[in-house]
């Protein structure tokens, strides 16, 4: 998966992304756009000049539109490679949500008053109608915006704003220094106003289950235990500002000042922030009385079919997708019948699975050397691959790619595997992040294709690939769709067995495995929001139909209650790309290479699902001639 990086409906139009440093938003950017005036005098020019013209001018539009967005939020300013609004954290109130929002209305009503999309090549009038559909899916957020959790399974702001200091904030001056310590001090705002956010959607019936509250305030209160407030082992916080300042090239004493500074903030605001949010919890424990899906809170099945819309960028209903799933489901056990066979194994898939979550020879020692040897492999993986993605891809990202294990102090709230994207540039590099807090509970045969998922060529070519796109408007580049990126991630597991890859056979059951679980996501998330089951029997039912361990299982299931909707992006995605791949091979026969039909799906940046099949169908006839 792909873990956001900010609360904001701002985050609808690619606010976890990242850009290279030569796309840097301009400084103080205006509210409004200014784009000149059309040509619609009698004196037109030639199509080609003017498709051209007005295509240049549509993207000098949609990027100033796209600079103007993230000159609201000073965090997304960071990921951007930007030093403007440095010191400053974002505004985590319903006012800023509205005036994202308000800005995006102005935008559309400049863009379909000052340009003619007959106007427009192709290329362009994509981006146009692009843009209009990201308004309209960030004006069909607006009603449900209460309903989001802010503190979920897989995700908590106590946790998410440290790792943005950590692995966004650089400090290459004295004045970014100053901006780190800034910012340490802007964390009480925060902490009270995503406090007062919380408490307020809790009196209109928006609360978390129950099972959210431990965890969150467990790792809330991490944040802030140990040096610089008391004794023990540094903070994750501190020990980063203080690496920081340390490599600074600057004098002693302006060194030991900015610590100074920075131990107070740290001390002072960040703690006053954090615990805030703590409190907050506490408060709103008690109300917690129900671990049921969204159907419980109000209006929660028009929210549910709200969601599945917007994360599968399709009119498929819950039912539809729950029956997607119980057919995918018995398809892939099939698939795995055969492997259990081919290895002589004598009773039933069920047996099966335990005898693999159960065999030592499966598993990795619950110790640093076996957390450093998942590393290892997870790294050896992604090379194997990389050396052979040449003959399935026509170039390769230019952003490096780095496997990290999750930070300790995150473990209790971070998902079990997601990737973190860099810049094209190279400066930050896309991070793959595996959860290795319990060995035990971890799978070797899940290893490969976890790792072609989460890193190569999986999230982290689709991502870079887009951010590499210098033709595209910097809202396409930066921009995502669930079904399209999970659905791209997904359908690389399987395209790695296509390369060669899965030589041992346990090592493709455990390909297999990781489908049958998103293809179970089907099941159990329409089960758990729409047919309302419990969260027991969600978890019982992925026990009986799946290789996940017991944790894994509970971790899932709580994220899905917590997020409802987002798992059925995933196979909804990787069953439509497969699908326009048959379609491609089959029309274009000998004319078909696995490179375009990837350029094809990955040149364009994310799409929704419908427009995606647009652009395979122009590739096929593109190809026909």
């Amino acid at each position: 998966m792909i873990r956001p990086a900010a609360i904001s409906l701002f985050a609808l139009l690619g606010a976890c992304a990242a850009t290279p440093e030569s796309a840097q938003p301009q400084a103080n950017a205006p509210e409004t756009v200014p784009v000149g005036t059309s040509d619609r005098g009698p004196r037109q020019p030639a199509p080609a000049a003017l498709a051209s013209t007005e295509d240049a001018r549509l993207q000098t539009f949609l990027d100033a539109a796209f600079d103007a967005r993230a000159a609201l939020s000073p965090q997304f300013l960071t990921t951007l490679g930007s030093r403007d609004r440095y010191g400053e954290l974002d505004d985590y109130t319903p006012a800023a949500d509205a005036r994202q929002l308000a800005l995006l209305e102005q935008q559309l009503a400049q863009l379909k008053r000052d340009f003619d999309p007959a106007r427009l090549s192709p290329a362009a009038r994509l981006s146009y109608q692009l843009f209009e559909s990201q308004v309209e899916r960030a004006r069909a957020e607006v009603p449900w915006r209460d309903h989001d959790f802010i503190f979920a399974a897989n995700g908590s702001p106590a946790g998410e704003l440290p790792v943005f200091l950590i692995n966004n904030h650089r400090v290459d001056t004295v004045a970014d220094a100053q901006a780190y310590v800034s910012r340490l001090r802007d964390m009480d705002r925060v902490g009270r106003e995503i406090a007062a956010d919380f408490e307020r959607r809790a009196a209109k019936g928006i609360i978390p289950p129950t099972f959210v509250f431990a965890p969150a305030i467990a790792d809330a209160r991490k944040v802030i235990t140990g040096a610089p407030f008391g004794s023990g082992p540094d903070t994750a916080v501190w020990a980063d500002f203080q690496a920081k300042v340390g490599k600074l090239n600057a004098d002693p004493a302006v060194k030991a000042r900015l610590l100074a500074e920075g131990r107070a903030a740290m001390t002072g605001s960040f703690r006053a922030g954090v615990t805030r949010l703590i409190t907050s919890l506490e408060t709103v424990r008690p109300r917690a009385t129900s671990n049921a899906g969204v159907w419980r809170l109000p209006n929660g099945d028009a929210y549910y079919a709200h969601r599945v819309r917007q994360s599968t960028t399709t009119d498929l209903t819950p039912d539809q997708i729950h029956q997607i799933g119980l057919s995918e489901v018995a398809r892939i056990q099939g698939e795995m019948e055969a492997i259990k066979r081919q290895v002589g194994f004598n009773g039933t898939l069920q047996q099966f699975f335990a005898h693999l979550k159960n065999d030592p020879r499966f598993e990795y020692p619950n110790t640093d050397a076996g957390r450093q040897q998942y590393l290892t492999d997870a790294r050896a993986y992604i090379a194997g691959l990389m050396a052979k993605a040449p003959q399935y891809f026509h170039r390769l990202p230019k952003a490096p790619l780095e496997v990290r294990a999750v930070e300790p102090w995150r473990q209790a709230t971070a998902s079990v595997a997601f990737y973190s994207r860099g810049t094209p540039d190279g400066s930050r590099p896309g991070i793959y992040y595996v959860n290795l807090a319990d060995m035990t509970q971890v799978l070797k045969p899940q290893i490969e294709g976890i790792s072609y998922h989460e890193g190569a060529p999986g999230h982290h070519f689709q991502i870079a690939f887009a951010q590499e796109q210098a033709q595209l408007p910097k809202f396409r580049r930066f921009g995502g769709y669930g079904a399209y990126s999970e659905g791209w991630g997904l359908y690389t597991e399987k395209l790695g067995k296509e390369m060669g890859f899965y030589q041992d056979p346990y090592s493709d059951f455990g390909r297999l495995s990781l489908e049958l679980w998103r293809a179970a996501r089907l099941v159990t998330d329409t089960g758990l929001h729409s047919k309302r089951w419990s969260r027991e029997r969600a978890m019982d039912y992925f026990k009986q139909n799946t290789l996940l361990s017991d944790l894994d299982i509970q971790k899932e299931v709580e994220r899905y209650i917590t997020n409802p909707g987002q798992a059925t992006s995933y196979k909804v995605g990787q069953l439509k790309i497969l699908e326009l791949r048959d379609r491609a091979r089959r029309e274009l026969g000998p004319r078909f290479d696995i490179r375009d039909f990837h350029a094809a799906v990955l040149d364009n940046g994310a799409l929704p699902l419908d427009v995606l099949e647009q652009q395979v169908e122009a590739y096929i006839a593109g190809k026909r001639g």
